[in-house]
């Protein structure tokens, strides 16, 4: 699980308890403190105009710890790494499409909620990559006030053009998992294990 700008470990831990207790679920914390508490995994910056603007940079390194920490978990823990899940919520969303498009052999399916893919954080080689054990849950807000709608609804297109099998959906919320989102991708969750 990969929480959202400024939360933590525990955020999306939450869910655990109402997720099937055959998985194996860990919880990662980003890397970069946030003050006057929670963490990111990169960073978020405003210019003059108040245009946003990710650390590319720091994302890619990022991208690469949490894959790199794939393989440190799968063996380590009793993870099967034939089918390890990515969930997360807005800036781990943006970082399990990154991590499932630069390193698709680690990963089968991604939950990926209130997010985007960001294309400034993917390789350039994504068209000669097979896809074809890749699965997607995507779901966004429709009144997202931190990560505009109409950029999840680019997702869908996206994976279509890469032949990636993917369900997408929309919620009446803000930047948050309401709970029709959750047991929605529950129930897909539970038809991948």
């Amino acid at each position: 699980m990969l929480h959202g700008y400024g939360s933590d470990e525990n955020d999306l831990f939450s869910f655990a308890s109402e997720l099937p207790e055959e998985l194996f679920i860990i919880s990662l914390k980003a890397p970069l403190p946030l003050q006057p508490y929670g963490n990111a995994w990169y960073a978020i910056n405003f210019d003059a105009d108040q245009n946003k603007w990710s650390d590319n940079q720091q994302a890619i390194q990022s991208r690469d710890s949490i894959a790199n920490f794939i393989d440190y978990a799968c063996n380590t823990y009793p993870v099967n790494k034939n089918n390890v899940t990515l969930l997360g919520f807005s800036q781990g969303s943006i970082l399990s499409y990154a991590v499932a498009f630069t390193y698709p052999q680690k990963v089968n399916n991604i939950i990926a909620l209130s997010g985007y893919i960001n294309t400034d954080i993917l390789p350039s080689d994504i068209a000669s990559k097979d896809y074809s054990r890749l699965d997607f849950y995507c779901s966004h807000g429709s009144v997202d006030q931190v990560i505009p709608v109409e950029w999840a609804r680019q997702i869908p297109q996206f994976l279509e053009r890469l032949n990636i099998s993917h369900k997408y959906e929309e919620f009446p919320v803000g930047h948050g998992v309401a709970p029709q989102n959750f047991y929605s991708f529950k129930d897909w969750l539970n038809n991948k294990i």
